[in-house]
Parts: C-alpha cells; sequence; structure tokens
C-alpha cells in the first residue's frame, strides 16, 4: 500500500506493539532481482516491511539529472506490488532521517555495501533498543550497471 507519512503512522501506530517493523529505503530507479532479493531477505527480519522511496527530485539531486528513469508514481507502484512490501511511502529529503525518526522501525535495513557507522538513522534506532541489519547482496546488479549495459548494446547495434 502507497501511504503519505501521515497515513502511515496512523496505520502503523495500532500494529507497533505486536508486529516487528523492518524499515528500508531506496530510489529503485529500475527494479531487477537484486532489489527483490533484497527485500525478501529484509522482509524476513521481521512482520511488516516499509519502504522509504526516494522521490522523483531528492533522486535527482543524489544521481544526476538524468535520473529517475522511472517516476516516482512507477516506482512506487512496483515496489508496492512486490510480495515482501507492505507499506511504501515517499520522501522528499535527499536521506531518510526524518522518515525513520518518525516511523521508529524495530529493524532498520540496508544493503552489505553499507558500514553501520555510516548508515543514515542507525545511531537512532540503536538508541532505543531496535536493530541495524545489513543484507547480502546475491546478484551483482544495479540500475547504474543496466544503463551502462543497455548504452554499450546500443553503441555496439549502432556499428
Amino acid at each position: 500500500m502507497v501511504l503519505s507519512q501521515g497515513e502511515l503512522l496512523k496505520v502503523l501506530e495500532p500494529l507497533r506493539e505486536n508486529s516487528k517493523i523492518v524499515f528500508t529505503n531506496g530510489c529503485f530507479d529500475l527494479l531487477h532481482a537484486g532489489h527483490a532479493h533484497y527485500l525478501k531477505k529484509a522482509k524476513e527480519l521481521g512482520d511488516l516491511l516499509v519502504v522509504g522511496l526516494n522521490s522523483d527530485e531528492s533522486v535527482r539531486r543524489i544521481k544526476g539529472r538524468r535520473r529517475p528513469i522511472l517516476p516516482q508514481s512507477l516506482r512506487a507502484y512496483l515496489l508496492d506490488s512486490l510480495k515482501p512490501v507492505d507499506y511504501v511511502v515517499i520522501f522528499e529529503e535527499d536521506t531518510p532521517e526524518k522518515l525513520i525518526k518518525a516511523v521508529r522501525p524495530h529493524v532498520l535495513v540496508k544493503g552489505a555495501d553499507w558500514e553501520v557507522e555510516k548508515i543514515v538513522g542507525a545511531d537512532f534506532v540503536l538508541s532505543y533498543g531496535g536493530e541495524v541489519r545489513r543484507v547480502e547482496f546475491e546478484f551483482d546488479l544495479s540500475t547504474s550497471k543496466i544503463i551502462d549495459r543497455i548504452l554499450e548494446l546500443y553503441r555496439d547495434a549502432e556499428r
């Protein structure tokens, strides 16, 4: 379900006591098998998986003017369609720090390429007894690698 932050907090509040809330975030621009694996593993760490999705403007600031490839409405729809994902919330900031503080997840998840000390919100989640977990990648994939591969194939076809 794609919700605003206010709607999400209202839904989560009565569930918080009996459900372990897991939070992760990202751009999820071109959804691929690496994303699916990551989200599946994140969901296995609790009962409800909340995905914070960078807004289009946030993605542009982080990744450059040519990104995102897909607009936030389609990225949110795709994420919401995935079995492990319970809630999707779009955030405008460059980091999910404010959202993490509002959601107060039991578990904060990022990819294993992030050191715990560099995970935004980790100190906050640990401060109230929450967990910070890192998920190993199963596939060597990224949206940037997919874009590079498409461009390479296009250049080869032009020759």
